[in-house]
């Protein structure tokens, strides 16, 4: 039986999937969350929101994440950082995938990956979940109902929690697999109920397709002046850097948290909504994002909760670090409502170092900039993956490797290029550790942060005084209004100097070391500014 609004000629039938029980296409919100409920999917919230867990996997997959390698793209994935998947073993997990969601119904929605009509990308998701549906409905771009009559999807994502995969049969690492055939158009996800593994699979599908049309996607939050889209910055960053709540400025309009293109005309957000973590969220710190967790519709997603008063519990992690909230961007006051911009003025990568060595702010130059976005240093934050239970300093190529298909100098050209263009200025900011290593120093105050960022972004901090770091060579201020002048010298924030200077020495080499794969493929320039 068929339920909802859908292109007639565009059915799953069209698409070869068929025998299924009831199928409900481009449900609305409360449609959605009254399915969900129906099926014990999870618990209605406070205002509406719709709380869930999702069981074993609380965070991404990545080992269990496979490229199909078909001669298409053999000669275009970077696959020293992509597992590939042979072509007939895909074709024994989609059959067979299709077989076990025989006589089972599930929820459709047609979407579009993009902001902007001239670079979005048609996609349609498959649910066996049905909040699963309607967290997809909010992380996406949501098609007026007229333009449903029409809609032809580029792309099709089938999820499917309840199917386990065959690592011998199915050529994948286990149970849970995350397989992208670019070939078939086609993304097949079973074994978790992860959520993030949906949003996840349209941004490697478009890391891998705007490349090719001249358009840099990005793992970026992003945001403009108020009233001047042209005064455009973006964040750079993985997880638990900062990226959702450092771009949800007060003093600035949002356009995004997470997934970005950068084109000749501008900047776009490539989603709908935002995916932020909820650990220790306060009213008090983030206003905003703190609402949105009792405003209809919201996803809030592995937090406990009081079963009388459903108040939701921010510090307790007992289920994952990883805890989150997915709502749409509107929800936000200050948000844009095209989600476009020019190109930015401002590029800031955002790090977080847990090891205390780098300083809160740095000013880089162009071939700077290159060597740290080809560097993506960072630390995993707990949850983000499964196993990671405490910051990790990790490498993760353009602050984003595991959703990057191509190579990362692909990428690293592309951001050089739209740079150089427009004169962009380039800033490293530091949101992890400082006064020792995890564990031993504490976190940046976010208002340090927030200070720095907001005399960046305003032009003042150009008119400071700076100093050249001996480890890394980029400019670091010296004094700045509103902010403690030792926290801008991480070296005088230690108790002991000296533990200060070998904990900073071993983080060059880990820098230095990881460069070495990329110099084969970059120019003198940035050659000269890398370390060791």
């Amino acid at each position: 039986m068929i339920i909802g609004h859908v292109n007639p000629a565009q059915r799953l039938e069209d698409q070869g999937i068929s025998g299924l029980g009831n199928v409900y296409y481009n449900l609305i919100e409360p449609a959605l969350v009254e399915e969900a409920l129906k099926r014990n999917e999870g618990t209605l919230g406070k205002g509406g929101a719709f709380y869930c867990t999702t069981g074993a996997h609380t965070g991404r997959s990545p080992k269990d994440k496979f490229v199909v390698r078909t001669p298409e793209v053999e000669n275009t994935i970077w696959w020293e950082n992509n597992n590939p998947m042979d072509e007939d073993k895909f074709d024994l997990l989609h059959a067979d995938m299709l077989a076990h969601m025989a006589g089972r119904d599930y929820f459709v929605q047609d979407l579009f990956g993009g902001a902007d009509p001239a670079h979005r990308l048609d996609v349609r998701v498959v649910s066996e979940l049905a909040w699963h549906n309607l967290f997809i409905r909010t992380m996406l771009r949501r098609p007026e109902r007229s333009e449903l009559d029409s809609f032809v999807p580029e792309f099709t994502i089938v999820n499917c929690p309840s199917f386990k995969a065959d690592p011998e049969r199915h050529g994948c690492r286990s149970e849970t697999v995350i397989a992208l055939n670019f070939s078939k158009k086609l993304i097949l996800i079973g074994n978790t109920e992860y959520a993030g593994e949906n949003k996840k699979g349209v941004f490697s599908l478009l890391n891998y397709i705007l490349p090719g049309n001249g358009i840099m996607p990005m793992h970026c939050s992003a945001n403009h002046a108020i009233d001047n889209p042209d005064d455009a910055a973006i964040f750079f960053g993985l997880s638990g850097t900062g990226k959702t709540t450092l771009s949800a400025s007060p003093s600035r309009t949002l356009i995004g948290d997470d997934e970005h293109g950068w084109s000749d005309e501008g900047i776009f957000n490539f989603e709908g909504g935002c995916y932020a973590k909820t650990i220790n969220l306060s009213a008090e710190a983030e206003p905003e994002i703190y609402a949105t967790c009792s405003m209809f519709g919201t996803v809030v997603e592995n937090m406990t909760f009081d079963p009388e008063t459903l108040d939701l519990n921010f510090e307790d992690n007992s289920i994952t670090d990883n805890m989150r909230c997915a709502y749409p961007l509107h929800y936000i006051s200050n948000a844009s409502e095209t989600s476009v911009g020019g190109s930015p003025k401002h590029v800031i990568m955002l790090t977080c170092d847990a090891y205390g060595v780098l300083p809160p702010i740095a000013r880089l130059t162009p071939a700077q900039a290159m060597y740290h976005f080809l560097s993506g240093f960072t630390s995993k934050t707990p949850g983000t993956e499964i196993g990671v239970v405490e910051p990790i300093p990790t490498f993760s190529t353009c602050f984003g490797a595991p959703f990057m298909p191509r190579r990362p100098e692909v990428y690293g050209k592309l951001l050089a290029e739209k740079i150089a263009k427009n004169g962009a200025s380039c800033w490293l900011v530091n949101t992890g550790w400082t006064g020792g290593k995890f564990g031993e120093g504490s976190r940046m105050p976010i208002k340090a942060t927030r200070a720095l960022l907001d005399a960046a972004l305003d032009g003042s901090l150009d008119a400071v005084q700076f100093r050249k770091d001996p480890n890394f060579g980029f400019e670091v201020p010296v004094l700045v209004a509103g902010v403690d002048t030792k926290l801008l010298n991480p070296r005088d924030t230690w108790v002991d100097p000296n533990a200060y200077d070998a904990q900073a020495a071993k983080l060059v080499k880990m820098f230095s070391d990881n460069f070495e794969q990329y110099v084969p493929y970059i120019d003198d320039e940035v050659k000269a500014v890398a370390i060791g």
